[in-house]
């Protein structure tokens, strides 16, 4: 499941008291499901379905109750028919819904052996984008109509059938639905018969192959009106991308990126793709950004529609990411499944990973691995370094405690630990582990130390005991290096500890990790010189034949998964690699980015960081503006709570007009990928920040987009819509509300409701944040116009918090349990920095229940105290800097 960015004291923990649970128990063992038999009648129009079970079963040993899932449903008969005996009926259907299980009754024993279970049941096609749910669509005419589609991951095929739904269960499926014969009906295997329904001539009986033995949570089905695009690629699997109707244009990009994709993972792992078919398909109302699921892979029309003309280049990439991601799965993930979530992050931290090395091969212009420092690597981090954090592997039980793990530890730490394992054992003897994996576990379940095990044959490393220490403990190490200068040779002190967010601690049982320490030097910054694994506090190494006046880089490539703390004598060595260029664009980023969240954690002054921040008025490259843009955002939100906010913008503009002179506002011949989304970031930063010319440009150019007389780019329109909304009145917000109702692409919609929120008058925020939960915008978006609120200003972020908690019902009940409640909380109060917000936020909390976000919130009060801590600490330290950087040299 792609959850990815939709393009994040006293110990908080003991202050929360939890509510208590049952504890927990998997499901019994003593009958398992081998085959699912399943018919499914949905109704389109009274929103149920009526379904019928026949599951081939294998008795283990004597029992009279049969346990199972099942949640939302009624069973309305339910019988078992021993092998070669007489039906049994079940005298009894005892609901534990809490648990979400029912177990059902039998007069007599059912004996050891095969048998085969029969059970007639009703649901409801629900409004929660979870289970088997309704997806309302709007047809050309403009009739509202609703399409019924799966989202099973992790624990919700039981709302659609009861079954086994635990992802070690693995069975076939034989699916028939019965549907409207005028809808397309999809499911993860290919359509085998269909025929007319005798009861109805108006629907169709439409049956489908036989699955491969698979988990219940990655079965699939889809009814609905859409278009599609279709080709085979070049192994023979049919490839077809479904769109909306009358937009199977739209799918050309995804398809092209699917066909050239099946192949590369093919080639990577040696083992062809195992199905006749794979469907992508877009849903209009979607939770994630898209569903593995087995040969039907799900995803939010943004996440797979591409319009040459309308779609900007952050949304290919976007596109080509979650792709590559979803059909990862289908090998690790779905061909070879976690035995339980606890391991969840085997199968999304390698996703996460991969997508890239996919994207990479299909886009080597892109520059897709610098991107991945900054959109999961510094992201990880920055969580990881929380005393909220939490292992990458998770003791989780009840379903709730499940929905939390899909965050960013499981995807983004899982992804940047895989990579550098992957680094640390070379591709060659990685590619021959995975391999192995796959082979010994295909159709199997496995567990995080069986992928060890395969990785430390082929490589002949100790790769159990280097990743357990980043995987089973939380958090990560700071390197602390020093060195001394002994002829020629260069002798380095290298030392570890704890990260923590809230600066050092003096722990006597620190932890300790194995860490994989490269070093290279200035003679070539792109060569790793040496090599050493640090398994212990500290170590000295000695590097020879370095020139006095050569510098000395820790982690080139920035693949190490820590913080760096060089001294002041190295790091002023390092610094005109970033003015001149020498450092590579990923070390850049890197060397900025630890000593920002160095001084969030009071290790060195906010001061010194600014200053670093000016070495950049060079840059060519777009993650590293992308990254420093996103970390002067943190800290203009930061001082928006002092009175001298004025004076980090002007800092801002000063630091972004140069780049944003040379690249103008046309996109010149010869220019690619990544100068089109350098181009938008630098816009969007300086208009944002008040820049008169780029304001007033962007007004000019809006004007005549409006007015239909020059439409502007795809690129240039999120900065603009921007820049105006921001020094905007009633008349611009009116304006774009009406873009907004014209729009036909998701994107498009989308684009305009992320920057909704810019909005400075309190009359016109409140318009939002009403438009948020209004009819016009889709439920899972609604998340991220709050968000755009919150994150605008300081009113917006009062108003939005204040709005959530008036329709916290609404709000909880329309997500309740997804992540996207989770990131609902995160974006309206991480921005808070006083103290007593901190404790408003858990008070709250504790008076209406998240279960889902139990964590997210422990992370938001950390968060608020930390930055009330910063604020306190450096606000005058800042002032003083921005003061005297204007002031005319005495």
């Amino acid at each position: 499941e792609d959850t990815a960015s939709l393009k994040l004291v006293s110990s908080v923990s003991t202050l929360f008291s939890m509510p208590e649970r049952r504890p927990f128990v998997r499901l019994p063992t003593d009958v398992y499901p081998v085959n699912y038999g399943l018919r499914l009648k949905p109704d389109l129009i009274d929103f149920t379905f009526e379904g019928k079970l026949e599951a081939a079963v294998e008795v283990t040993q004597g029992t009279n109750q049969i346990v199972m899932n099942c949640a939302d449903i009624d069973i309305i008969t339910a019988s078992f028919v021993p092998e070669g005996g007489d039906e049994i009926n079940a005298t009894g259907f005892n609901y534990q819904n809490e648990d979400e299980k029912v177990t059902l009754c039998f007069p007599s024993t059912l004996q050891k052996g095969a048998g085969s279970l029969k059970i007639d049941f009703v649901g409801e096609l629900n409004d929660k984008m979870k289970g088997f749910y309704r997806s309302k669509y709007m047809t050309a005419s403009g009739e509202i109509r609703y399409a019924a589609v799966t989202q099973f991951e992790a624990t919700d095929a039981r709302r659609a059938f009861p079954c086994w739904d635990e992802p070690a269960i693995k069975a076939t499926f034989d699916i028939t639905l019965i549907v409207p014969k005028d809808r397309i009906s999809l499911s993860n295997m290919n359509v085998v018969d269909r025929k007319p329904y005798p009861e109805d001539h108006s629907l169709v009986e439409v049956k489908f192959a036989t699955t491969p033995i698979m988990s219940t949570y990655l079965v699939a089905f889809v009814i609905g009106e859409y278009d599609f695009v279709e080709s085979q690629s070049s192994d023979g699997v049919t490839v077809r991308v479904y769109t909306p109707v009358g937009k199977a244009e739209q799918g050309k990009f995804a398809l092209e990126v699917a066909t050239k994709t099946l192949p590369f993972y093919k080639d990577y792992f040696h083992v062809p793709y195992p199905l006749p078919k794979i469907d992508l398909i877009a849903i209009a109302d979607f939770a994630a950004g898209a569903m593995e699921n087995w040969g039907l892979v799900t995803y939010r029309e943004t996440a797979l529609l591409i319009d040459p003309k309308n779609s900007c280049a952050s949304s290919r990439q976007w596109v080509a990411l979650v792709v590559g991601h979803e059909l990862a799965h289908q090998w690790f993930g779905n061909l070879v499944t976690m035995e339980w979530w606890t391991h969840l992050w085997l199968n999304e931290g390698f996703a996460s990973w991969i997508e890239y090395l996919c994207v990479d091969h299909c886009f080597p212009e892109y520059d897709i691995w610098t991107q991945f420092v900054s959109a999961d690597y510094t992201r990880a981090l920055d969580l990881d370094a929380l005393d909220n954090s939490h292992p990458i592997e998770v003791d989780v039980g009840h379903p709730s405690e499940v929905d939390e793990i899909f965050d960013a530890i499981s995807y983004s730490k899982g992804a940047s630990v895989i990579r550098m394992l992957h680094n640390y054992i070379g591709d060659e003897d990685f590619r021959t582990g995975m391999n192995a994996y796959l082979l010994k576990f295909q159709h199997k379940n496995a567990s995080t130390e069986d992928l060890w095990e395969c990785l430390e044959q082929a490589s002949g490393k100790p790769i159990a005991a280097v990743m357990n220490s980043w995987t089973k403990q939380m958090g990560f190490p700071i390197i602390v290096v020093d060195q001394e200068q002994h002829g020629s040779d260069r002798v380095l002190k290298i030392s570890q500890k704890k990260f923590c967010a809230s600066g050092p601690r003096n722990d006597e049982n620190c932890p300790n990790w194995m860490v994989p320490i490269s070093i290279c030097t200035s003679e070539d910054p792109s060569c790793t010189k040496m090599k050493v694994l640090l398994d212990q506090p500290e170590t000295t190494v000695n590097i020879t034949n370095v020139a006095p006046d050569h510098w000395i880089k820790i982690n080139p490539g920035t693949v190490g998964f820590y913080r760096i703390q060089y001294s002041s004598a190295m790091l002023e060595s390092l610094l005109p690699g970033i003015r001149d260029l020498t450092l590579l664009p990923v070390d850049r980023l890197g060397l900025q980015n630890d000593l920002f969240s160095l001084a969030r954690a009071g290790m060195i002054s906010t001061v010194e960081v600014l200053k670093v921040m000016e070495a950049f008025v060079n840059e060519p490259n777009y993650t590293v503006w992308s990254d420093l843009s996103c970390n002067l955002g943190v800290l203009s939100s930061l001082l928006s709570h002092t009175d001298f906010h004025e004076d980090i913008q002007e800092f801002i503009r000063d630091l972004f007009t140069p780049i944003g002179m040379k690249l103008g506002w046309d996109s010149k011949t010869g220019e690619g990928h990544l100068d089109a989304l350098l181009r938008g970031l630098v816009l969007g930063k300086l208009g944002k920040a008040g820049h008169k010319a780029t304001l007033e440009e962007a007004r000019r150019r809006f004007k005549e987009h409006v007015e239909g007389k020059q439409i502007l780019p795809a690129d240039l329109r999120s900065p603009v819509y921007l820049t105006v909304l921001k020094h905007g009145d009633s008349t611009t917000l009116d304006t774009m509300l009406k873009l907004h109702k014209q729009a036909d692409m998701q994107e498009e919609k989308n684009r305009i409701e992320r920057v909704l929120g810019a909005i400075p008058a309190p009359d016109l925020i409140q318009r939002v944040l009403n438009f948020a939960l209004s009819e016009e915008v889709r439920p899972q978006d609604t998340v991220s116009v709050i968000g755009g609120v919150a994150g605008s200003s300081k009113q917006g972020r009062k108003a939005a918090w204040k709005f959530v908690k008036d329709n916290w019902e609404e709000l909880h009940n329309r997500y309740q349990g997804g992540f996207l409640i989770s990131r609902l909380i995160k974006l309206t109060v991480d921005g808070f920095a006083i103290d007593k917000m901190a404790a408003e936020v858990k008070s709250f909390f504790e008076s209406h229940h998240a279960p889902a976000a139990e964590r997210t919130v422990q992370q938001c009060c950390e968060n608020i105290l930390l930055n009330a801590t910063w604020l306190k600490r450096d606000a005058d330290h800042i002032h003083q800097y921005l003061l005297q950087r204007k002031a005319p040299p005495v």
